[in-house]
């Protein structure tokens, strides 16, 4: 069965001894920021904040800070059942067989995709307190860092309707708060929130917006997911719980948010207002720099009688959001292999904060193969923001740093293996000399063919004869080690 809020899931933590709950007076300033960075960089619980000062709300805080608990999030014994379960679904037809039994036989894959569609309901949690005079320094919210612009709503689920099409749209995208009733909204340029925006901004209209905090496990992530835009967020949680997730309208605009939600904040974009939002600690491990965004005007404040308030906190990795892009890495890993088939692996270290390396194994067929991986990668979504791009041939293990590191480092002539090419970054990328904008390394780290321009003989790698190994391995407990 499927969570039906986040309660649920903290119960489920808690019993299995994976969440904490603290006490002692905290406050929402940088204090709660101090423990749970310690607690992230130990890779230790999730943490219930229940006496935070000035606040009624307890702070629930690293909530997925674990592969563990990235799994028990998504209800599964490991991320990459997920993937295989997006394959089975769009499981293609033989080509030798478009008859009518081969269409009969996917009629039941698309009836479970069916059964996920989101379902709309009267009444919801999420409104069983509705203040229509809002005051967001009721919430804790969290100042992160010391060098931040203020307080910051950092695990927001992004409610927006397109203008033309009706479809909507959910995002993760912070929020600064300005004042008791107005936010920044840091939609980043290439981003579908983005996009919906200058929507309205050509049309000169005001832009409702809705944002929620908290929900099932499986909505809150499937809001970071890199999904295309004719697939909706609340589709995919569903497909992710098996279970259709429930929608309410909202009580001041026309959008609806997830009914298991713990608090839901209305509000409207006016296209034509900016406000300088940030510097803010970002994910990269430094501030991101102050710039003009659209302001966020709340109108309305809703929550359940006994909400909690979820965030996180983002930093030098490993940090909680790390893990939530381990989850994608291996959800995703099935479509992109799907359309480069020659991939093998793949692994987006922790230490790239998601945009500045991809580590990829292939199956090498040709000369210039690792080249051609490359580009493709950088002409794949939100992959187009790829810093650096390592292939290694398909028996070295990507999810072995120290292994591809020695490939990288023993097997690369710089001239003939080091590719730059020129394209758009992350907005948070501040190494570039123009923002939005710039190079890109890929490494070729495969064993180099003479059609490649290596035509010297190529070393064997050193490696202990089977027989010998076997020997060993007979006698370990001999030697005095223990298994």
């Amino acid at each position: 069965m499927a969570y039906q809020d986040l309660r649920e899931f903290v119960d489920l933590l808690e019993r299995k001894g994976l969440l904490k709950r603290i006490t002692t007076e905290v406050s929402s300033d940088l204090e709660i920021t101090e423990i749970t960075d310690r607690i992230s960089k130990e890779a230790g619980p999730a943490l219930l904040f229940e006496n935070v000062k000035g606040s009624d709300f307890p702070v629930l805080i690293n909530t997925f800070g674990s592969y563990k608990r990235m799994e028990l999030s998504l209800e599964v014994n490991d991320l990459d059942d997920i993937g295989e379960r997006i394959m089975e679904v769009l499981e293609f037809p033989d080509p030798k067989n478009q008859g009518f039994f081969s269409k009969l036989k996917a009629l039941p894959k698309l009836k479970e995709l069916a059964d996920y569609f989101p379902k709309t309901v009267k009444k919801a949690a999420c409104q069983q307190v509705v203040k229509k005079n809002p005051d967001l320094s009721e919430l804790p919210i969290l100042k992160c860092w010391p060098e931040d612009g203020g307080k910051f709503i950092t695990l927001p689920l992004v409610f927006t309707k397109d203008p033309e099409s009706g479809i909507p749209n959910a995002g993760m995208y912070r929020l600064h708060v300005y004042d008791e009733k107005t936010t920044g909204m840091h939609w980043h340029l290439h981003k579908d929130g983005a996009d919906t925006y200058r929507t309205h901004e050509s049309q000169e209209e005001r832009m409702e917006v809705a944002v929620a905090l908290g929900g099932d496990p499986a909505t809150i992530y499937s809001a970071t997911a890199p999904l295309p835009k004719q697939i909706g967020e609340m589709l995919f949680a569903g497909f992710l719980r098996q279970e259709p997730v429930d929608m309410v309208k909202c009580k001041t605009v026309d959008i609806k948010v997830p009914a298991n939600a713990e608090i839901i904040i209305e509000g409207y974009v006016d296209p034509q207002e900016r406000q300088t939002e940030g510097p803010f600690g970002d994910h990269t491990g430094y501030y991101s720099l102050a710039d003009e965004y659209p302001v966020f005007h709340v109108t309305c404040i809703t929550h359940r009688k006994d909400a909690i308030y979820p965030t996180t906190i983002v930093g030098k990795p490993p940090m909680e959001d790390c893990y939530m892009a381990k989850a994608t890495e291996r959800i995703f890993l099935p479509l992109l292999k799907l359309q480069l088939p020659e991939v093998v692996d793949m692994n987006l270290p922790l230490e790239g904060v998601f945009h500045n390396c991809a580590i990829l194994s292939i199956d090498k067929k040709y000369p210039g193969h690792a080249q051609k991986v490359m580009n493709a990668i950088w002409g794949l979504g939100q992959m187009m923001f790829t810093k650096m791009v390592v292939i290694v041939d398909k028996d070295v293990d990507v999810q072995n740093l120290s292994e591809v590191a020695w490939k990288v480092f023993n097997n690369i002539d710089a001239e003939r293996d080091l590719t730059v090419v020129k394209g758009p970054l992350d907005i948070l990328d501040h190494a570039s000399p123009r923002p939005n904008y710039g190079s890109k390394l890929g490494i070729d780290a495969t064993k180099a063919w003479p059609g490649e321009g290596h035509t010297r003989e190529w070393p064997n790698e050193i490696e202990m004869s089977s027989d010998i190994k076997e020997l060993v391995d007979r006698k370990w407990e001999e030697y005095g080690f223990e298994d």
